[in-house]
């Protein structure tokens, strides 16, 4: 190989390693805490549907919102998305080759990755974009939910991307902490997947409570 080879091979390993880094640091921040604020306010909804609607009063009225969405949430959901498809599209997976627990992991990482992007990416537009804009209109958040959900349609496939969301942030939490040197013993990995599975059944279970008391309680 040539020194002019070898160079540009080197560059394009040290931007993929620092790609990966930065898609692995936006699944945790700023994507993850997205989810656990969305799930947060959606546990506000077990005290009723004010508690809610004032939720959703106090996030439209941060100043620069549009500014603030397109910088925090848009954007980087976009390339956390974008980039881990092209990492699937890139990677090959070999669990039924090698059907070990850490390979299958790997392969529902990447199913649940899709699903969770579609479901954020259909909620976010149904409830930021159609109907009543809640920009204008908080005090009717709880209700537009609520009326989706009605559709059993909806509530299933609702259902369906909380799962994949929270499980994805999980193992996701985990990865993270593996690839930025955080948990680097068998030990330290282990406590940490505990923690990180428990962190992400949590979310997934407050979240699906949450949405069924919404679905209950038109």
């Amino acid at each position: 190989m040539s020194t002019a080879s070898a160079a540009v091979s080197t560059s394009a390993t040290d931007h993929s390693f620092l790609l990966r880094k930065l898609h692995s640091l936006s699944g945790v921040v700023p994507v993850g805490a997205f989810l656990v604020q969305h799930i947060y306010a959606q546990v506000l909804a077990l005290k009723g549907p004010d508690a809610y609607n004032a939720h959703v009063a106090f996030l439209v009225s941060i100043p620069f919102l549009v500014a603030v969405e397109t910088l925090f949430i848009f954007g980087p959901i976009l390339f956390h998305g974008g980039y881990g498809i092209y990492i699937w599209y890139r990677g090959e997976s070999n669990v039924t080759d090698y059907p070990w627990v850490g390979n299958w992991l790997y392969f529902w990482q990447r199913v649940s990755g899709i699903i969770a992007f579609v479901y954020i990416g259909y909620h976010l537009w149904e409830q930021r974009f159609t109907g009543e804009h809640l920009a204008s209109h908080p005090e009717l958040a709880y209700g537009k939910v609520s009326h989706a959900l009605q559709n059993p349609l909806i509530l299933a496939f609702y259902a369906v991307g909380m799962i994949a969301a929270c499980f994805h942030f999980g193992y996701g939490l985990w990865l993270f902490g593996c690839k930025w040197g955080i948990t680097m013993g068998p030990r330290s990995q282990k406590i940490s997947g505990v923690l990180c599975g428990s962190v992400g059944a949590g979310l997934c279970a407050a979240g699906l409570v949450s949405m069924m008391s919404i679905y209950i309680h038109p």
